[in-house]
């Protein structure tokens, strides 16, 4: 007899953002006890209208920063195995969005670190090497 897998239960499905700078660099966050760097972000919350508002809550909590009105631009859907998840998938809907704000790492996140999209110079998630950091070196 084969166990039944619940596919829906491996999915998590969040919003991310890129941010970046005036050097285009882009901002990658780590979470503590995590070993790689991937895009600020997370699960939308009940309370949440929508990616938008998920997005403004997550750079909230994680960053201290708030998401400018009307920045938003959204890049691509995509998935990848979840960085700090085994056996999961994340899925993930991408904005460009600019913030306001001082940038720190509070709540769940260990560090912050700008890094060049063409060579990052830490150890990245498999969802932002593969599929958003090569959207940002055009």
């Amino acid at each position: 007899m084969h166990a039944v897998v619940n596919e829906a239960a491996k999915r998590i499905r969040i919003v991310a953002a890129v941010v970046r700078d005036e050097a285009g660099r882009t901002l990658l966050v780590r979470k503590h006890g995590a070993t790689v760097f991937q895009q600020p972000g997370g699960k939308r919350d009940p309370g949440d209208a929508d990616d938008l508002a998920t997005l403004a809550r997550e750079l909230r909590e994680e960053l201290g920063c708030t998401l400018v009105p009307g920045s938003a631009r959204f890049l691509c859907r995509a998935s990848a195995p979840a960085a700090n998840e085994r056996g999961h998938v994340v899925e993930a809907e991408i904005y460009e969005v600019a913030v306001s704000g001082a940038l720190r790492a509070q709540a769940e996140l260990a560090e912050l670190r700008w890094i060049d999209p063409a060579a990052p110079d830490v150890p990245v998630a498999q969802l932002s090497l593969e599929h958003i950091l090569p959207l940002l070196r055009r």
